[in-house]
C-alpha cells in the first residue's frame, strides 16, 4: 500500500474532524470550499490508508467516579520480555494508555483509579504480579493543565521547522 499524500484540504478536513468529530461533512465541505461528496471521498481515503485511525466518544473520568490519574513507570527484569507485559496490561482496565519508552522504565502507563486504595490495589495485586515487572515509581496528577489530540496545522509556516529545512532536516 503507497502512503497516502495528505494536501491542504485534508490537513483543513483532518484540523476540524479533530476539533468536532461529529461536524456534519456538509459543514465541513462549506469550511473547505469542497462537495460533501468530495469530503466524503477524501474521509474514506484517509481511514483506508491508515492517517484516520477510527473516532471515539470521549468521556471525563471523574464523571465515572474516577478521580485519581497517575502515571506509572515500570521497569522490568528482561527487557526482551516487553511483549508479554504489554499483553497482560492490556487485561488491566484500569491501564488507558502504555508507551515503550527510553531511560530508567521500560514501559510507562497511564491508569485511572477510583482512589488512592483502589490504586494501591491495582499496583500490588495486579501490575506488580505480572511476570518480569522488577519494579514500579508512581506519580500521581494532581490536575490535567490541559489535553488535546494530534496538532494538524500547515507545518511550513512553523518556525522550528523552517530552521529545520535549512539545516536539510525533512
Amino acid at each position: 500500500m503507497s502512503a497516502y499524500q495528505i494536501d491542504e484540504t485534508d490537513r483543513k478536513i483532518l484540523s476540524l474532524l479533530v476539533n468536532d468529530a461529529r461536524k456534519p461533512f456538509l459543514e465541513i465541505a462549506r469550511e473547505c470550499g469542497i462537495s460533501g461528496a468530495a469530503v466524503h471521498q477524501r474521509v474514506r481515503k484517509m481511514e483506508n490508508s491508515g492517517v484516520i485511525t477510527g473516532s471515539r466518544m470521549m468521556v471525563k473520568p471523574s464523571a465515572l467516579g474516577l478521580n485519581v490519574c497517575a502515571f506509572i513507570g515500570l521497569e522490568l527484569s528482561e527487557d526482551n520480555k516487553y511483549p508479554e507485559v504489554v499483553n497482560a496490561l492490556k487485561h488491566v482496565p484500569e491501564v488507558v494508555e502504555c508507551h515503550f519508552v527510553t531511560g530508567k522504565a521500560a514501559l510507562f502507563l497511564k491508569v485511572y483509579c477510583f482512589n488512592n486504595d483502589h490504586l494501591m490495589e491495582v499496583l500490588l495485586n495486579t501490575i506488580q504480579r505480572i511476570p518480569y515487572v522488577q519494579s514500579t515509581d508512581t506519580m500521581i496528577s494532581l490536575d490535567e493543565a490541559f489535553g488535546r489530540q494530534v496538532w494538524v496545522k500547515e507545518y511550513q509556516s512553523i518556525s522550528f521547522m523552517a530552521g529545520a529545512r535549512e539545516e536539510g532536516v525533512q
